[in-house]
């Protein structure tokens, strides 16, 4: 028996978009809620596109793209479904008025996940009467081909609401975390958000250029964190001696690194540099085929994890 077999997303922007699809590609039927008059022609665009990809992974064997139902209104979307995904648009009133329209009409098992990046769970849940069953759902984009989703609830999140939340997640192709204390941007937005400070500080002191940067990035050390995280690839490097070894060896140095790291901020200088040298950076290329060059290596780079990690 599939484990929420009726589900419903809340906002048809990219994220949500994403998430319908692969809810639908895992056997699912999807309530879609989003008040645009042009969302259900974009959702079923989307799905088209991101299909292909899906199949590609494997993901789809269960699953129909036409499982999929447009609403209104949010309180009808969730009507019967077992577990829903929010992703309104990451303003705290909107969440919240969209949280009270619900919760008088979910079902009394239902689970609601929040994919807000920005938020933490303590300012969601002010929007519920009883927030029990609702949990932080953090994706990363796009939902349907990045696996990772940062789960969090607190003290008044019900018992065992988690666990399920992180089976139906793997349920449906997903790898999970536990966020255990609440922090702005969670864990991986914080980790990725540390590189890009460091990245900008490089060009604007003029080490490298904007494309370089990011080469030094997808031919480095993204290639081998696309395969572990850093702290146990420090401890494969130093061989027999491990973690230990390298940190006797490489802690006068790190500590160096750190002392010397940059603190540049956005301001209109910046960003101009930015967006100067990334169009330099896609040379020509357009954001569809920019987007279709990164969806086909992420697929790529998914399928062979895939296939090592089951041998």
């Amino acid at each position: 028996m599939v484990e929420f077999s009726h589900t419903a997303c809340l906002g048809a922007g990219v994220i949500g978009a994403s998430w319908t699809a692969q809810f639908l590609a895992s056997g699912r039927s999807v309530a879609v809620y989003d008040p645009s008059p042009k969302a259900e022609k974009a959702v079923r665009d989307y799905i088209g596109r991101a299909w292909p990809a899906m199949e590609e992974l494997g993901l789809t064997a269960n699953g129909t793209p036409d499982a999929v139902s447009f609403h209104t209104s949010a309180a009808a979307a969730v009507d019967g479904a077992g577990f829903v995904q929010e992703n309104v648009p990451e303003r705290v009133a909107i969440k919240h008025a969209t949280f009270a329209e619900i919760e008088p009409v979910l079902l009394k098992d239902a689970i609601v996940a929040s994919s807000a990046s920005g938020l933490t769970l303590s300012q969601m849940q002010g929007g519920w009467k009883d927030p029990a069953r609702f949990v932080l759902g953090h994706p990363f984009n796009p939902p349907h081909l990045i696996p990772l989703v940062e789960l969090s609830g607190n003290e008044k999140t019900g018992a065992g609401v988690i666990d399920a939340a992180e089976r139906f997640y793997d349920a449906v192709g997903k790898v999970t975390i536990r966020v255990n204390k609440e922090v702005p941007g969670h864990v991986a937005n914080r980790l990725q958000a540390a590189v890009w400070r460091e990245a900008i500080h490089l060009v604007k002191e003029g080490v490298a250029n904007v494309e370089d940067v990011d080469k030094a990035m997808w031919a480095g050390p993204g290639l081998r964190w696309a395969a572990m995280g850093p702290t146990m690839l420090f401890n494969l490097g130093a061989g027999e001696g491990g973690l230990q070894s390298f940190c006797d060896h490489f802690t006068d140095t790190f500590n160096g690194w750190w002392d010397g790291l940059g603190t540049p901020y956005l301001d209109e200088d910046t960003i101009a540099q930015l967006v100067k040298g990334v169009g330099e950076e896609a040379d020509g290329k357009s954001p569809e085929q920019l987007s279709a060059e990164r969806d086909a290596l992420i697929v790529a780079m998914q399928k062979a994890a895939a296939t090592l990690r089951k041998g």
